[in-house]
């Protein structure tokens, strides 16, 4: 449950925010399912983001994401209500990348036939990102509820926010890509031998070539330098990688590049690197607001 406040704020393990920021700021969790070469698994509870990269290493298959369910969420907001929350938020994985949201609604309006006494608000809020561009606001609302925001600020705040971020991705091999049916396996055998790497933006749900690059050192260059181009300038960002190798060498690329500093660095979890396979990294910032949800 969250720390003390009368409004919880809920999210689910896609936002990839690590347990201790998640503790630090009182926000909640609701896990994925995930099922990898005939084993069922629940993410954050059976393994860690670093557990989840070695175990797709040796996967044979592309793991499977279950949706949470209707009835998960019936069961936090029950319980919720008993603990005296006045209010609920839950920010949800990109809806059109999974069922989950729409789960969500409609245990609320579960919630609310059963329990019409209730006079507990809950309010769901699709974050139409990955990783820490879902994650990132979630902490930055939490802060303004503690600061006295109202849950209808807190919301607002979230949506403008969601309309501006955006995330980039490198992946370092192609077999994962090729896996998931991306990119034929001709395209992907023959970008592997020749060393090309794809960046590509994940936004609203709709993912998008921007580049191919050659060698992993232009990949890394070439990433920071389309996030210099897309984000808006003086803004913070954050470096989110497969494994802890990529940190240092990103870092000093990403300071050159840009000129300072990242505001933080964490692990992708197992919903980017379901997609992009364990060799990836991802660069989240705030770009000029996108409008509408895009489509394909």
């Amino acid at each position: 449950m969250s720390k003390e406040r009368n409004i919880a704020l809920l999210t689910d393990t896609t936002c990839d925010l690590s347990d201790e920021v998640l503790r630090e700021n009182g926000i909640d969790l609701i896990c994925f399912k995930i099922a990898l070469d005939g084993e069922g698994y629940v993410e954050r509870q059976d393994f860690t983001p670093q557990q989840f990269c070695a175990m797709l290493r040796n996967a044979k298959d592309l793991p499977k994401t279950s949706q949470i369910t209707e009835y998960e969420f019936l069961d936090r907001f029950e319980a919720y209500a008993e603990a005296g929350k006045e209010g609920v938020i839950y920010v949800s994985i990109n809806a059109t990348g999974s069922g989950t949201n729409a789960a969500a609604h409609r245990a609320a309006e579960t919630f609310r036939r059963q329990h019409p006494e209730s006079g507990m608000t809950i309010r769901i809020v699709d974050s139409r990102m990955y990783s820490a561009a879902q994650g990132q606001p979630i902490v930055e609302a939490a802060a303004l509820l503690d600061g006295g925001a109202t849950m209808d600020e807190a919301i607002a705040y979230l949506e403008d926010r969601y309309g501006r971020m955006e995330i980039l991705l490198v992946a370092y091999t192609l077999k994962w890509i090729r896996k998931s049916g991306r990119v034929s396996a001709a395209a992907a055998i023959t970008g592997d031998l020749l060393g090309i790497h794809p960046i590509f933006s994940l936004n609203d749900g709709v993912s998008r070539v921007l580049k191919k690059v050659r060698g992993e050192h232009a990949a890394m260059v070439g990433i920071v330098k389309l996030m210099q181009s897309r984000i808006v300038p003086g803004k913070p960002y954050y470096i989110m990688v497969s494994e802890d190798k990529y940190f240092d060498e990103y870092k000093k690329t990403c300071e050159a590049i840009m000129g300072y500093p990242p505001a933080g660095m964490g692990i992708l979890g197992a919903a980017v690197l379901s997609n992009t396979g364990p060799d990836a990294v991802g660069l989240v910032f705030e770009g000029e607001n996108r409008g509408p949800r895009e489509t394909t």
